[in-house]
């Protein structure tokens, strides 16, 4: 299942986001079980159900993007991206994601010559990526400090 907002968002609906928001994340935030299902009901006249944290945290995403005006995809984990798909979603060129794939900093696997990746491996390596960039601009934070100091 993949679920796109690929359209502009519309101003309503950006602002219903903008207004949702705070709400989900302070109920989110007063929960003190991880684990327990949450109950949401719509309305007064709808009916309460049961949701897993995890599909409410995806939610505060949603929202967050939609309130900025921003498209939203959702692509299940075990789905398979082209190298034109994973390259828009890390926001680079396809020359650029091939030339990492090349380099196997992206797991992925041919099928006959077309490149195939796994959401989870493009996450993965958003991940360690994101986490390099936080550890080298930590880095020079305490550079810049005991320069500052000395």
């Amino acid at each position: 299942m993949t679920a796109v907002c690929d359209k502009a968002v519309p101003d309503s609906e950006a602002e219903l986001a903008r207004e949702a928001l705070p709400i989900i994340k302070r109920y989110l935030a007063q929960l003190t079980d991880d684990t327990a299902p949450l109950t949401v009901q719509a309305d007064a006249q709808g009916f309460p159900t049961k949701l897993p944290r995890t599909a409410l945290e995806l939610l505060v995403g949603i929202l967050a993007n939609l309130a900025a005006g921003r498209p939203v995809q959702l692509v299940p984990g075990h789905a398979e991206l082209t190298p034109q798909q994973a390259a828009d979603i890390l926001n680079v060129s396809r020359p650029f994601l091939i030339g990492l794939l090349k380099a196997d900093e992206i797991d992925h696997r041919m099928v006959g010559t077309h490149r195939r990746i796994a959401a989870d491996s493009l996450m993965a390596y958003m991940r360690a990526d994101d986490a390099k960039r936080r550890a080298a601009a930590d880095e020079l934070t305490q550079l810049s400090d005991e320069m500052g100091t000395a």
